[in-house]
């Protein structure tokens, strides 16, 4: 039903000579990072020996990354783990992996469409698409009153949603 891999961050570019990436989080925060014991990035499986987080940029060393050379082959790849390895996610927060594809409906019971992307931000930007035309709007508090994943459904608040969606 679900990916069996999620992806949390991208790598930016070597830092320093020793093997060493930064890498942009795509979790919460980069803190986050600090719970994973093995990525995958590029294909490749690499266990992790350090994280240090800086905002939202972590600082990795990678087993089998020795050198400059080396990090600058992961230049601009996806850094995954496995659903099991990934971090754990506060009540009300979900993957975006998780959240694509559910359908969208108004509280009235009418289906929207279904969720085509989201964008993380302060506040998360949903887009959606009925098949005919695509809807973007912001999930500013009150706009999604439910979220169930293992149904494939979320239910938005229809006045909130018009006000917030383009």
């Amino acid at each position: 039903m679900h990916e069996n891999k999620l992806t949390v961050a991208t790598v930016l570019k070597p830092q320093g000579i020793r093997g060493e990436i930064k890498v942009k989080a795509l979790t919460d925060t980069a803190e986050d990072l600090k719970d994973i014991k093995v990525m995958e990035i590029g294909g490749a499986e690499y266990a992790v020996l350090s994280v240090r987080a800086q905002g939202e940029f972590a600082y990795l060393t990678l087993r089998g990354v020795a050198d400059r050379n080396a990090a600058e082959e992961l230049r601009g790849l996806e850094v995954l783990v496995s659903r099991e390895n990934a971090p754990a996610l506060p009540d009300g927060r979900y993957y975006i992996a998780d959240l694509i594809g559910c359908e969208v409906y108004n509280n009235r019971g009418e289906k929207l469409g279904e969720v085509i992307d989201v964008t993380p931000a302060k506040t998360d930007v949903y887009t959606i698409s009925d098949g005919a035309k695509q809807i973007v709007f912001a999930a500013a508090d009150g706009v999604i009153s439910d979220v169930d994943i293992d149904a494939r459904k979320i239910v938005v608040d229809g006045k909130r949603f018009k006000e917030v969606s383009l």
